[in-house]
Order: C-alpha cells, then structure tokens, then sequence
C-alpha cells in the first residue's frame, strides 16, 4: 500500500523537474537565437567612394583586406575619369541633385573648401582626437580645414619640389642651389659648357598645375596669392611682380626652352629623364620613372630655392576622404577612413605603390626606406608645404590667375600689367 501511494508523488515531482529543464531550454534557446539569427541575417551597408580607375586598382588588396575584417560593411569603389576635373564634376552633380550616391568623398586638397562652404561634407572635427591628427602631416590637416572646421583627413600626400642632376653639379664643382639666383647661375655655366642643353623646367601651360608651381615662386619671394582669413589679394605686390619677372627671365635667358609656356608635368619629366635638363620643378612621381630612364643614380631631390631673406615652398597636393553630408552611414564611412589612414594600411599602400604617405611616421620607416631611400629627403620637402589659397570660390580665382599668368610668360602682357588685372579680378570675384 505504501508503495502505491509514494509513486504518484514521484511522478509529479519529475514531471516539474522535466517541465522546468523545458523552460529552460526553450528560454536558453530563444535568447540564443534571439542573438544569434539577426547577426547571421544582418544585411551588410555599402559604403561608396568614387576614384580613377588606376587608383581603385591600387587600393583594391586594401579594399579586399576592409571587406573580410567588417563583414557587415561593404566597401565599393565607383571606377571614375581620370581627369581629376571631370571627377570632381561628377561629385558636384551628385551633391547637387540632392541625392548623392557616394558615402565617402576621394578629395583633391583644393577641393574641400569649395565642398564644405557649399555644405556637403560632414563636419568630423569631433570624430578624431588631436593626438590622432597630430600624427599626420601638418600640411595635409590644415588643406582639410575650412572656417575652423575639419572635413577632410589626408590619405596620401604630395608635394611640389627641385630635383637636380648631382652628377652634373659634382662635375662643375658647384652644390645644389639655394637662391633663385644661384639656380640661374649654375643653369648657364653647365650650359655654356655643354653638359646640358636646358638648365630649368618647369610647368608653364595654362592649367592647374601652373598655379601649383607658381605658389612655391611666390612663396620664395616672400609673397601671397589669397590671405584665405582675410580675403586679401597680393598678387600685384612688388614681391608677386619679382616672382612673375624670374618665370619670364628664364625664358629671356635661354635657361628655360621657349615651348615651357605649353609644358606639363610629362613634358619636363621626360626632358629631365632623357638628360636634356639640370633642374626640374616636379612632383614626387618622377622619382620611381626617372629610376628606369638613362639618369638611373644621377639625380637627387630638395626643396624649391627661393630669393635670399626667404625660405622656400613646396605647393601641398595629395588626396584624402570626407564623408558626404547625405550619407546614411555616417558611421561605417568613419571606419573606412580609420581603416584606409592606419599606418599599417598605409606602409601596405606605400610599398605596393610608391606614392608619398600622409603619416610622419612612415618617411622614417625601416621597409619603406628600404625600398625607397630618398623618403627621408622627401620628408623634408613635404614640412615645407604651401597651401593653395583654401576658399571656397579657389577654382574661379586659379583660373583667373592662369590666363594673366599665361599672359605675362608669353610676353602678352607685361608683369605688371598682368597682376594687376589678375588681382583686381580676383578681388571682384572674393566680393561676390
């Protein structure tokens, strides 16, 4: 009897045991799968940037390395023209028709301001520490600055500078020059005798890279295009006027071939690599071609040379991201900056590509000077950087600048004919 009345009590009492390892399993299993399913069914954002072709291509293994570590960002890079006009007209467009398909904006320096005062870049001063930002290039920062304000952080950078033929200059017995005069002296004694037929080239075609140039000259003369604080125009200064004469006098002298006024970059890089030329105004491209040309070994780098009193400069150039105001991930576009400006993405970019980083740290590093000794020297160059004036109406005034500029070179004008209606031009176009 006894036993017949203690089994229903031990039926009971399992039963709750076995109804309580239910619940619990259905809980442990529903806060799993509560976790688990919507990270497993997550749809990745794509985050878009727009570059050249040749470019993309250069950042496709970091492309690669992005998308494997965040899952749950895509990052995609629009194949664009490679004329950096016709891109940035592309932008222009997308921001203006108020729908914009890029989350990230791949930013020539000059082209932030114009694309912050028009308010369509994010303000991201407060997405970066200054100890951060105090890593990069002073230069780069401040080209990504507009009213106080940060809107663009640099990711690779570039810089105007003087390369010369040391082998030539060892054989005349003269050092690198440091003056504008010194330039024009050891110009016309290695051509008089015989050892070059050119002594200086540089950028004289109507375009953009005139005005890159002629920032380092002005500079060197102790003289300015736009004061961006105050709107102040210099260029018909006596100072800018000096600046303008030594262009001209180049020509004048025969230092400089009379064709300069229609040259680009690849014209005097490739009358610089053939041999024809002692001094050369470039950017740091030329350094890796001029490598496989017939002056391998026989050229170095410097600084621009400026007029005694004055200290030299190099025309800031380089490239780096904002993050689009219209954007819908804010969030992820800040990754990706982070991730692309790491210095170890970086050092991976510069040793694949040879392009000049935008992190001080890295002109110094064990594997990339390895690979390209004269980073050190670059370094140098770069900390010297000048800024093209940073304001928002920057491409209207270029513009303005290179056809009077054009015209005193070719001789259409006078100097001071010339800066004065390229600056009273200038100002009329700041007071609009």
């Amino acid at each position: 009897m006894k036993k017949q009345t203690n089994q229903p009590k031990k039926g009971v009492k399992a039963k709750k045991i076995l109804l309580y390892c239910f619940v619990s399993l259905a809980i442990f299993l529903g806060i799993m799968f509560g976790w688990i399913i919507p990270a497993l069914t997550q749809k990745s954002v794509t985050v878009t940037v727009l570059m050249h072709a040749p470019e993309a291509l250069e950042w496709g293994p970091v492309v690669q390395e992005f998308n494997q570590k965040f899952p749950n960002i895509r990052l995609e890079i629009v194949d664009g023209p490679n004329d950096a006009n016709q891109r940035e007209d592309l932008y222009t467009s997308s921001f203006l028709l108020g729908n914009s398909p890029y989350d990230l904006v791949f930013m020539d320096v000059t082209w932030a301001p114009k694309f912050a005062a028009a308010g369509w870049l994010l303000d991201i001063s407060d997405r970066i520490s200054p100890q951060a930002l105090s890593a990069f290039l002073d230069g780069d920062v401040n080209g990504g600055r507009y009213q106080g304000k940060l809107y663009r952080i640099p990711l690779r950078s570039d810089a105007g500078m003087l390369y010369y033929r040391k082998d030539l200059l060892e054989q005349a017995g003269y050092k690198p020059p440091q003056t504008f005069d010194e330039l024009i002296q050891i110009s016309q004694s290695l051509q008089q005798q015989k050892l070059a037929q050119w002594g200086y080239l540089w950028q004289g075609k109507q375009y953009e890279g005139m005005a890159a140039m002629f920032v380092e000259i002005l500079k060197g003369y102790g003289a300015f295009w736009v004061d961006p604080t105050t709107l102040e125009v210099g260029l018909d200064r006596p100072e800018a006027i000096q600046a303008v004469k030594f262009l001209r006098s180049t020509v004048e002298k025969g230092v400089s071939p009379p064709g300069v006024a229609t040259y680009t970059e690849e014209e005097t890089r490739l009358l610089f690599q053939n041999g024809q030329a002692v001094f050369l105004r470039n950017w740091p491209y030329v350094f890796s071609l001029a490598e496989n040309s017939e002056i391998r070994g026989k050229y170095a780098i410097q600084p621009m040379v400026h007029a005694s009193g004055f200290d030299s400069g190099a025309c800031l150039g380089g490239w780096g991201l904002g993050i689009a105001k219209t954007s819908q991930h804010p969030d992820e576009a800040w990754k990706v900056i982070e991730f692309l400006t790491s210095e170890e993405m970086q050092r991976k970019f510069i040793l694949a590509t040879g392009k000049v980083p935008s992190l001080k740290s890295l002109f110094n590093d064990p594997a990339i000077v390895a690979k390209y000794p004269h980073y050190p020297q670059l370094l140098e160059v770069i900390e010297k950087a000048t800024l093209r004036p940073p304001i928002a109406q920057y491409a209207q005034a270029s513009d303005i600048l290179q056809r009077y500029l054009s015209a005193a070179i070719t001789n259409s004008m006078s100097p001071e004919q010339a800066m004065k209606a390229a600056a009273d031009e200038t100002r009329r176009l700041l007071r609009k």
